[in-house]
């Protein structure tokens, strides 16, 4: 699904150059959970907008999908973004003054999607992240767990290829984050291919594979042999991860 190979970005300071990513090789499967985790500046943000087509490397090559992303101008990249990303933010980046179900079709009114099907698809990405009661609610009605499950619904709803999550329980407590994961975790087992971006080790263990990045370097692959049940750990608040033998990596 993700093939990088030597990803370099260099930025421009005034008469400085600064390395934010420095050869960064990476292949993510179909299918896959995987979480980037890395001090503040080592390069993930960075990484995760190059994934996002956000901003384009200084050099080496990114593949999405098979589709070589380096030989798109502005217009293709926002193509790819529109059809094969789902996005999801810590912020979650929601219109305030539209309901759940409009804040849903968004993205399928950029695609050029007639108003039924938006309406029906819309419909359908919230009833699978539980908030088909919420639909005619505006992100100030509802808790921010809801609010991150919207965002969900909504960059589910293009059927995308990879979900891209940034610090997606950033902003929620303790329950609303095992929440979000949860469905993370149905919508991996379900097929999808997610790439995730945290600064807490406890909701990386959720994945099945966490990526480190240091000084703008991938420092180390590691894969989580028994991931985090999200589901359980709702049902045993008090589970920790010496109780059920989880959280072991290599």
């Amino acid at each position: 699904m993700i093939q990088v190979f030597n990803l370099t970005k260099i930025y421009s300071t005034g008469a400085h150059m600064v390395a934010a990513l420095k050869d960064v090789n990476l292949t993510v499967k179909a299918g896959e959970f995987v979480s980037i985790m890395g001090p503040s500046g080592s390069g993930k943000s960075t990484f995760m907008n190059l994934l996002g087509c956000l901003d384009t490397p200084t050099s080496g090559s990114y593949k999405l999908d098979g589709i070589d992303i380096s030989t798109l101008d502005e217009n293709g990249m926002a193509r790819v973004r529109n059809r094969k990303i789902g996005f999801v933010f810590q912020n979650f980046n929601l219109l305030p003054r539209m309901t759940a179900l409009r804040n849903v079709e968004l993205p399928m009114l950029y695609a050029g999607i007639d108003a039924r099907e938006r309406m029906k698809r819309a419909n359908l990405a919230l009833k699978r992240v539980g908030l088909a009661n919420r639909i005619n609610h505006r992100p100030n009605q509802i808790s921010g767990g809801q609010v991150q499950r919207v965002a969900i619904a909504r960059a589910l709803v293009n059927e995308p290829s990879i979900l891209l999550a940034d610090e997606p329980t950033g902003n929620l407590d303790t329950r609303s984050g095992e929440e979000i994961m949860a469905i993370f975790q149905d919508l991996n087992r379900g097929g999808a291919t997610i790439v995730l971006v945290t600064h807490e080790r406890d909701i990386a263990l959720h994945s099945s594979r966490i990526i480190h990045f240091r000084d703008g370097r991938l420092t180390a692959d590691e894969k989580v042999e028994n991931p985090l049940d999200a589901v359980e750990q709702l049902s045993n608040p008090g589970l920790s991860d010496s109780d059920t033998g989880r959280g072991e990596t290599q």
